[in-house]
């Protein structure tokens, strides 16, 4: 019996887009369950009962939830196939330190600088600024975080793609001028068809985020 995946995820989620990413590059077909975050279904909350988050993938009817573990599983099962996290312990540990910096740094920051107003927006942004510094510098001249492969970090960072339109515009600042290591690497990523293929548009995502402000009465 052939293995049966589901994903359930909402379109402008990065940690959603992850999971599509880490499915592609093993070449894992999967049925795909977008979720209103806003109104949850009966499924999601049945899948996810601890924390009622997406993403959430079911295989042969389990659940595996948090973008991070699921990748990692995924990586586990198939680890024939496109190896996604190093072999090496050490190295392994630096990939998962990055993955959770990304998590912790990154994504609530700039969340706070599209979702947020006065003085928690632009603490939003000075923080986001030094977090996309920091990972431009762990980057360095390298292709890819991993070195000369696409890997676990640049899977778990590549989604923020499809949001750097989003933080530009609302922080009035520029990718290219301030981090042109990054969108160097944004551009390489995007050329793997995993990639192109799994990240939400950079224009919906940004008419997403200008929606939600509006909901929140920020605009």
């Amino acid at each position: 019996m052939a293995d049966e995946f589901v994903l359930m995820h909402f379109f402008p989620s990065p940690f959603g887009m992850r999971v599509k990413v880490a499915l592609a590059e093993k070449g894992i077909e999967y049925e795909h369950k977008d979720q209103n975050p806003f109104d949850k279904s009966p499924l999601l909350l049945e899948m996810n009962p601890v924390h009622k988050k997406i993403p959430v993938l079911i295989h042969n009817g389990k659940p595996i939830c948090e973008s991070l573990i699921i990748v990692q599983y995924i990586d586990e099962v198939f680890k024939d196939r496109s190896p996604l996290l190093p072999s090496d312990p050490y190295q392994r540990a630096h990939a998962r330190f990055w993955a959770d910096f990304i998590d912790k740094k990154v994504h609530p920051t700039g969340r706070r600088l599209w979702a947020g107003k006065g003085e928690d927006q632009e603490s939003g942004k000075k923080e986001l600024l030094e977090g996309l510094k920091l990972m431009e510098e762990e980057l360095g001249g390298k292709p890819y975080f991993n070195g000369e492969s696409f890997g676990f970090v640049d899977l778990s960072f590549v989604p923020f793609n499809s949001w750097f339109y989003t933080y530009e515009n609302v922080g009035k600042f520029s990718m290219e001028v301030e981090f042109p290591k990054l969108v160097a690497w944004g551009k390489r990523c995007m050329e793997k068809e995993s990639v192109s293929k799994s990240l939400a548009d950079p224009q919906m995502v940004y008419d997403f985020a200008m929606g939600h402000r509006k909901n929140l009465g920020l605009e």
